[in-house]
């Protein structure tokens, strides 16, 4: 009994689970894009020497770059980079910081025009091994942002791209194609007005939002919590996704208006042709091999938008789609993520890289 209340304590004073990151090292710092590797000096030198493809993990827009990292060390597994680790690769992370005011002006373009494409070239020029190629992996928008940017620049040394939980096709997934119906009549006015003068979506709506998904879970969290006093894992693993729900940041203002007008209502994503600004984006035209992975639990992306790659992407192109009955988060993280979808992962970049 003492010990449980004990645990109980640890648990409402977010105390239980550890705070612990996997070793890193920051390459670069610039303005909305820090580019940071990970592993050891040794663990780069033995994937130098052996020609490995490095990946650079793209975050979601309005979600942390530690997402790909939440709580190493623990069981059931929760980080990607130590998983990629554990294989031999070495993982990279181009994290875009907090959104503020100042940075309501960001759009897309800047992103798949600007900001990736210099991390990628910073990558390789850091790897500096005989691959000269990364590959891209985005989970949810960070996805659609390796997609993007593949469309986008073609010049780009990407070998692959992998996407988990990436919405193609915004139709398919509920209750956007009544929002496209009221919407599409003003091309997604006075709602873009709103947003311009928020400055994008701000943090709490983020967060509210995010739970609002899995509004089940935080109704039935006291419960799970009394019922698990015994079980400290099941404990860690709730307040290390209770941490990541509260660091969600923002989405800058035209970001926002992007995702509103090109992605929704106007339904570019899901053809494949999309223009930001002054920069076109043809995913019809990307070349490189492309490995996608969707749920049908999935509250937040349907399977059917993820899915839609399969149609989307041009017959030459090397395509996969792989399922994975989880959330949206656990298709990224955990016990789901640990036995089906890193294994799938690994085993993609093992066949591309035989040729």
């Amino acid at each position: 009994m003492l010990s449980d209340l004990r645990t109980l304590a640890r648990v409402l004073t977010d105390d239980l689970a550890p705070r612990t990151a996997t070793e890193s090292v920051s390459i670069s710092e610039r303005p909305n894009a820090r580019l940071i590797r990970y592993g050891s000096p040794d663990q780069l030198e033995s994937a130098r020497a052996r020609g490995a493809v490095p990946i650079l993990l793209v975050p979601p827009l309005a979600v942390p770059a530690a997402c790909y990292d939440l709580a190493p060390n623990a069981s059931p597994a929760n980080s990607v980079v130590e998983f990629l680790l554990s294989t031999g690769t070495v993982p990279y992370v181009v994290d875009f910081g907090g959104v503020s005011w100042a940075d309501r002006r960001l759009g897309f373009e800047d992103y798949i025009d600007g900001i990736i494409p210099r991390a990628v070239a910073e990558v390789v020029d850091d790897f500096r091994s005989g691959a000269d190629a990364v590959d891209l992996m985005g989970w949810s928008l960070g996805g659609t942002l390796s997609l993007l940017t593949a469309g986008a620049r073609r010049d780009l040394p990407i070998r692959s791209v992998i996407t988990v939980g990436t919405p193609l096709n915004y139709q398919r997934i509920a209750p956007y194609p009544l929002v496209r119906a009221l919407l599409a009549p003003t091309d997604g006015r006075p709602v873009t007005y709103a947003l311009r003068a928020l400055g994008g979506i701000p943090s709490p709506l983020v967060r509210l939002a995010y739970r609002a998904t899995a509004w089940e879970r935080e109704v039935k969290k006291p419960k799970y919590i009394l019922q698990n006093l015994d079980d400290v894992d099941a404990l860690v693993r709730m307040q290390v996704i209770d941490r990541f729900q509260g660091s969600l940041p923002g989405y800058p203002g035209r970001v926002s208006e992007q995702m509103l007008v090109n992605l929704i209502v106007r339904d570019e994503i899901a053809r494949g042709r999309l223009r930001f600004g002054d920069v076109d984006v043809d995913l019809t035209a990307v070349t490189a091999p492309v490995f996608m992975v969707g749920s049908h639990r999935d509250a937040i992306v349907s399977h059917a938008a993820a899915e839609h790659g399969r149609t989307l992407f041009t017959s030459s192109v090397h395509v996969e789609f792989h399922t994975v009955e989880s959330s949206h988060l656990g298709l990224l993280t955990g016990a789901d993520a640990e036995q089906a979808t890193w294994p799938a992962i690994a085993a993609f970049r093992e066949r591309i890289g035989r040729g």
